[in-house]
């Protein structure tokens, strides 16, 4: 609830095409969200932000066909946690969950690892046409793995 009595704002969505200007947005949303709910921690929201915007790059970076990839991005805060779901049209893809982090010299790969890092969970599947991601960090302290 909010100060006035009125219900508080819980989830927050985006849609269009997967293109790099839409980052910008994603940050956005996130921050409004962040904004809306004043308790939450800043480490938590800068490590979700991290690793959504780690898991919405590789969609913008890798989807395909490019720039024709249209995505829905909704956050959600929870009493004990933040959400993100990600659902793309782009093509079909396999994630290669825990991998190690790449080597200082790599040139790619980190971004799926880097988000299980800070995440408490991470989930993709592909349902008809559309890749789905939910990705959960839970409130008040380091990812638990």
């Amino acid at each position: 609830m909010t100060g006035d009595g009125g219900p508080r704002r819980t989830e927050y969505t985006l849609e269009g095409f997967a293109v790099p200007e839409q980052l910008d947005a994603v940050h956005t949303l996130l921050a409004q969200a962040a904004g809306d709910h004043p308790w939450l921690d800043p480490t938590d929201v800068m490590l979700f932000e991290t690793a959504i915007i780690e898991i919405a790059n590789n969609v913008v970076e890798y989807g395909r066909p490019e720039g024709e990839v249209r995505w829905k991005f909704t956050i959600r805060v929870h009493e004990e946690e933040i959400e993100a779901e990600l659902e793309d049209t782009g093509q079909t893809f396999t994630p290669e969950h825990g991998r190690e982090m790449p080597g200082e010299d790599a040139e790619g790969g980190r971004g799926l690892a880097l988000a299980e890092a800070v995440l408490d969970q991470i989930e993709f599947q592909r349902f008809e046409d559309t890749n789905h991601w939910r990705m959960v960090r839970r409130l008040g302290g380091l990812a638990r793995g």
